[in-house]
């Protein structure tokens, strides 16, 4: 009679269990993995972050030296250094024209605040909140308390500021730099980087590059419009009403858009409390319907028309980008988030659907049709790709 064979370790644990243990040491190694990655970025975040703003500012720009390199026949680089010209004129005359605003209008805002506190004054005493006067001293007290209680805090931070106002002038000339690199030579750098992946996986990099990119540059330009009708619409309210430090404020509420969902609506609260202080309770409740109606006009058209194809993110997901990259990174990481997300999202969902193997026959540039790649796709692909239409894969040894 034949011995039943000895049962091994693995068959005595559950195949659910057994299931359940592989996903569970898999996902500790990428998220392992992830967070040395975020470690080792936050070491050199002086360098990092200048770059990404870089990649962001050449989506955005990269028509005009395009333009200057087809239709007027520049060299490369005198077209990218001409376009950064251009706009660092367009950024020092906005930065200027800001100054002058604060500069004229601040001093009306200061005499206006006056009596514009008293308003708020006799609305807290006289109000439903039924504050007292007393009451209000108390906490301006305490307030000036605090103040002096903290301030070897409040020296220290100030040193903290002059810090990072150093980090941010040597990263602002890291961006100029690598702006200029990526619009003159940036098909060179991305041949180097995709030369790096091994022969067979070189194709996928390629067309995942593709697609990323294209997503990358529709969402910053769809982004710049939505914050130019958002700073536009904040700020010609705030004028009608008669606010100071209008231009400022149209200023601000366009580079508080540049974060999605979230940045206009904090930026427009500002523009209800100068509301507030200057011109009192009715003025502010106007300029907070302008806030609202203008964000209606953002949440209801120009996202699903502009954003909605650049970013096919659920907005739970942009929530929640946005969210973990305020834990992670603070105002850098609420900028990047969503970008991030959205990329991160397309070159996902092109690598799940792509078959190993190259797309295109040996021989062939990426985006030749082949019986895997019919001709109105590669044309869609091609369609996509913007600066990479065009680019080689590296065919370096590995």
């Amino acid at each position: 009679m034949t011995e039943p064979a000895p049962r091994r370790d693995g068959d005595l644990v559950p195949t659910g269990l057994r299931a359940s243990a592989a996903w569970t040491w898999r996902l500790v190694v990428v998220a392992g993995g992830i967070y040395l990655l975020l470690l080792l970025l936050a070491q050199f975040k002086v360098l990092v972050v200048p770059v990404l703003v870089a990649l962001l500012l050449v989506a955005l720009i990269k028509p005009l030296a395009d333009l200057g390199v087809r239709r007027l026949g520049l060299a490369p680089a005198l077209a990218a250094v001409l376009t950064i010209l251009v706009v660092l004129l367009v950024i020092i005359g906005l930065i200027g024209l800001v100054g002058q605003q604060v500069a004229t209008g601040f001093p009306g805002l200061q005499q206006q605040s006056g009596q514009g506190l008293q308003d708020v004054r006799t609305w807290l005493a006289n109000g439903p909140l039924h504050v007292t006067g007393e009451q209000i001293n108390t906490w301006i007290d305490q307030a000036q308390q605090s103040m002096s209680a903290n301030s070897s805090r409040l020296v220290s931070g100030a040193l903290g500021v002059a810090s990072t106002a150093a980090d941010v002038g040597s990263g602002l000339f890291i961006a100029l730099f690598s702006t200029f690199f990526f619009l003159a030579g940036g098909r060179g750098i991305w041949d180097f980087v995709v030369g790096l992946f091994p022969r067979g996986a070189r194709p996928r990099v390629q067309g995942a590059a593709v697609r990323a990119w294209a997503t990358l540059t529709a969402y910053v330009r769809a982004t710049v419009i939505v914050a130019a009708v958002d700073a536009i619409g904040i700020g010609l309210g705030a004028a009608i009403l008669g606010l100071p430090l209008a231009v400022p404020i149209a200023v601000l509420v366009f580079l508080g858009a540049f974060v999605p969902i979230v940045g206009a609506f904090v930026t427009g609260v500002v523009a209800v409390l100068v509301a507030l202080v200057s011109k009192g309770f009715v003025s502010a409740l106007i300029m907070l319907g302008i806030v609202i109606a203008v964000q209606q006009l953002e949440a209801h058209v120009l996202q699903p028309f502009l954003l909605g194809r650049a970013v096919e993110v659920h907005p739970l997901a942009v929530i929640l980008g946005i969210g973990a990259g305020v834990l992670i990174a603070g105002i850098i990481g609420a900028l990047f988030a969503v970008p991030l997300v959205a990329v991160g999202h397309v070159v996902a969902e092109y690598l799940r659907e792509q078959p190993p193997e190259p797309e295109h026959e040996p021989g062939a540039p990426p985006g030749t049709p082949t019986a895997e790649t019919p001709a109105e796709d590669a044309d869609e692909a091609k369609a996509q790709a913007g600066p990479l239409a065009d680019a080689p894969v590296p065919d370096r040894g590995r």
